[in-house]
């Protein structure tokens, strides 16, 4: 019996030790505040735009696409914490204003929009931009033409503001370049530049 005693008395101390450890670090650990937001593609767009037989720009834009961005902490470091971004892009509604052109971008020569009908990109890591107020430097995985790559971008915060039926709003602008032969886009090379550049401006709420 005293035996069976010291050994529970002994378990329960540990069990009782483990328990205020565990409420002490819950004590000081501060939960994470992460705000969802999901696009608003009535007021978002997509662009990009091609140099032409090296003298002019020709702009396109998607008309289909969806996003949602997690806005998490940010330390007075700069460091970043619950940070997300993630689109989803459909690439047969690029659109030039051109429908004949707009056909053979759908085509196997660029997008092979059958093949391929999605565009993506998923952040991996987001954090703020040093020595820039409201610039986050954003790296994540860009899939495209069945060809997934990481890349960088810094985004901009344009503005906050509180809509209508009091629905927090928040902007972004990102405008950065890649290159089409880097996901296997290769055709027409000599008269369009592998240059791309693209223009990202998007409003998401929160409600």
């Amino acid at each position: 019996m005293k035996t069976d005693l010291g050994r529970n008395l002994q378990i329960f101390s540990v069990g009782s030790l483990v328990l205020l450890l565990l409420l002490g670090f819950a004590g000081i650990t501060q939960p994470m505040s992460v705000t969802p937001y999901e696009v608003d593609t009535a007021h978002s767009m997509i662009l990009f735009r091609a140099k032409h037989n090296g003298v002019t720009y020709n702009y396109g834009r998607f008309n289909e696409f969806k996003g949602m961005i997690a806005m998490g902490s940010k330390d007075a470091g700069g460091h970043t914490e619950g940070y997300m971004v993630e689109f989803e892009v459909k690439a047969a509604s690029v659109d030039t204003g051109n429908e004949k052109r707009d056909q053979h971008l759908r085509s196997s020569d660029f997008f092979s929009a059958k093949q391929f009908p999605v565009i993506t990109f998923k952040s991996t890591k987001v954090k703020a931009k040093e020595g820039k107020e409201d610039v986050l430097e954003v790296t994540g995985d860009l899939e495209l033409h069945g060809v997934k790559k990481s890349i960088t971008v810094d985004v901009e915060i344009t503005g906050r503001a509180t809509g209508r039926d009091g629905e927090s709003l928040i902007g972004f602008e990102s405008i950065f370049t890649i290159k089409r032969s880097e996901f296997g886009m290769t055709y027409g090379m000599g008269g369009i530049s592998d240059d791309i550049r693209l223009i990202v401006s998007i409003e998401a709420k929160h409600k």
